[in-house]
Formats: structure tokens, sequence, C-alpha cells
């Protein structure tokens, strides 16, 4: 593990001893959050992380010069943080590939981990999404990296209305270097034998799915996960894509929040 900190932002409530925890997906940034940073904050303690190579954390982490990472190390950079600022224990939000690794940090750290909140959850690459991955592991050092990033971009959130999100991941994507979207690329490989075995076996924690009905690439399989799992529910987002938070944030907050709430002891 890297001695440097991911970068980090806390938000403190006056009176709540209540952590919530936010991850992004790949290629995004803390920024992401900033429809849920007002309404959060008036309920909770609130900690934003950029991941290794993105956002603010991109220059901090120069020395992690591996060839390549693996879920376990993205994870363990957050569990350093926790640590940093001495929070036992903290409710979790993730979006996209973040929710893997809020899955990740709940099976390494189970006690960590009050609750999940797993927004446009990646569980498991259909077909047509590990034919991207495949095609894309294929150009991936002949083709600049942002044509990739905004090829797949555009597919996981094709309608209209996802024209901000999309905006948003390419922005932030776009302070990615090559060889950091590679090395992130090659994890999306890791995404189904890890799934796989987080499906098999439920962690003992409550987690809510909030999904976009119109989440064509992921929504189906975690119909498929919430239906044999006793501490999971699923609320789908009315005339909603991939980027739930970004696209209904009202919506977004409002379940997730109370959600959070519900399990407050």
């Amino acid at each position: 593990m890297s001695n440097a900190l991911l970068f980090h932002k806390t938000y403190l409530h006056p009176t709540s001893n209540e952590w919530v925890v936010f991850i992004h997906g790949a290629g995004g940034s803390s920024s992401i959050w900033f429809k849920q940073i007002k309404a959060y904050k008036q309920h909770f303690n609130l900690v934003l992380i950029d991941l290794r190579g993105h956002g603010k954390s991109n220059q901090l982490l120069k020395e992690i010069m591996t060839s390549r990472y693996t879920f376990k190390a993205v994870t363990l950079d957050i569990l350093q943080v926790l640590d940093h600022l001495k929070i036992q224990s903290a409710h979790f939000v993730g979006l996209s590939l973040g929710t893997i690794i809020v899955h990740n940090l709940a099976e390494l750290a189970t006690d960590r981990v009050k609750s999940m909140v797993l927004g446009g959850a990646v569980t498991r690459l259909n077909t047509r999404s590990q034919f991207l991955v495949k095609v894309g592991n294929i150009f991936k050092h002949i083709v600049p990296y942002m044509w990739l990033y905004s090829l797949f971009a555009y597919i996981v959130m094709p309608q209209r209305a996802q024209k901000q999100s999309r905006h948003l991941f390419i922005r932030e994507a776009k302070k990615l270097c090559q060889q950091e979207f590679k090395r992130w690329f090659i994890l999306a490989s890791d995404v189904n034998p890890l799934m796989r075995y987080f499906n098999q076996k439920e962690l003992p924690i409550p987690t809510l799915y909030l999904m976009g009905d119109q989440d064509y690439m992921f929504i189906k399989p975690v119909k498929e996960i919430v239906a044999l799992q006793h501490q999971s529910q699923l609320l789908e987002i009315a005339d909603c894509g991939h980027v739930c938070n970004i696209e209904k944030p009202e919506e977004f907050n409002q379940h997730s929040i109370r959600f959070i709430q519900q399990q407050i002891r």
C-alpha cells in the first residue's frame, strides 16, 4: 500500500456521528457528487474520495507505478483514508464501477460498512459490455484513450437526457493519463469473476440498489441478485439511465438518505 493518501474532502455535521463515504466510478472523480452534497450534509458527516489516478489523487500517487491495479489495492487505499480520519465504520454510496469497490470493501472489512447504496450498480458485465471490454483491450495501445472512453460513455449513456452525465464523465476522464486509463481498463476484465464470487455469498449488510429504469446494460443482473438476497432491495428511478445521481438527483437523494436513516439504530 502506498504511503500517499488519496485526495479526500470532508464535510462535518454539527451533531451527527454518522459518516457517509462517496465512491465514484472509473474515469470520474468525487466531483460527480455535486448534486448530493447539499442534501446529505444536512444529515451526516461526509467523505468524498478521489480514487487513485483520478481527480486530485492523480498527482499524489505517481509513486504507485505498478503495471497492474487490483480491486484489492484500490480498496485498501480507501481503508487507509478511513484509518487516517479515525472513522471506524460508515455508510457507503457508490456509483457504477465504484459499486464494485464498495462491495469489495464490504467483503474485506465487513465490520466497517454499516450500509451500502449502490447507484447504477455494476454486478455483471453482459455479453455486449464484455465484447466492448475485449475490443477496447485490443485497441487500447493504438487508439487514443479518449476515443475509447467517449465511445463507452455513449454506449452506456445513449439517451439525450443523459447528455449532462456523458459530458461530465468525459470531462473528468480527460484528466486521466493514457497509462492510468489502461490500468483501470484492464481492471474491468476482473469484474465478472469477482462479482460471481460476491453474488454467491450475501453479506450481512443492508444494501439499496438505486437504478434508472433505462439503465439497459446493468439493470437486469441487479434484479436477479435482489431476487435472491434478503439484505438487498432495488428501487428503480423512472425515465432515468445509468448515472442516476446526476440525471435524477432529487429522487436519488430522497431514496438513499431515507434508506441510510432507516439503518441508524
